[in-house]
């Protein structure tokens, strides 16, 4: 097995760590290794490729001490065909929360959520898809 190395905050670490013993895993090593197969899973599932979904995004983070907000407004404007509703809300004292509502294919939704989740200081990325063929009118009973 190739050793790699990667940097985190010692914030991070010390809950990986944490989580392994709570969790019975034998180190970081394969906490991360699931985290990673997890991670790469995420979009791979058969049953979405090749159709029209429609995705719900939502990022929150700190606005005071980030420019994630304009790294949004340059998402949204890059995917402007992607990007079917945009929301943003003030969350507590220093908080926001941009919803974007996406409307395309599995390789499209999955590449936006990427960049998202690539934006530097965003807390929390959590996102949802569905067909939307599963919408269409009911068969006739009858």
């Amino acid at each position: 097995m190739t050793v790699v190395s990667v940097s985190m905050p010692d914030e991070l670490l010390e809950r990986i760590d944490e989580f392994s013993d709570d969790h019975g895993y034998t180190g970081r090593s394969e906490v991360v290794r699931e985290a990673a197969r997890n991670l790469l899973g995420e979009f791979e599932d058969k049953r979405l490729e090749d159709r029209e979904l429609m995705g719900v995004v939502t990022v929150l983070f700190d606005f005071e001490t980030t420019n994630v907000e304009e790294r949004m407004m340059h998402l949204r404007h890059e995917h402007e065909g992607l990007v079917a509703s945009n929301f943003h809300n003030h969350v507590g004292n220093h908080y926001c929360m941009e919803l974007f509502v996406l409307e395309g294919t599995l390789e499209e939704i999955s590449s936006f959520v990427g960049k998202i989740r690539a934006t530097k200081n965003t807390l929390t990325v959590d996102y949802s898809v569905i067909p939307v063929d599963s919408f269409g009118p009911l068969a006739d009973p009858s």
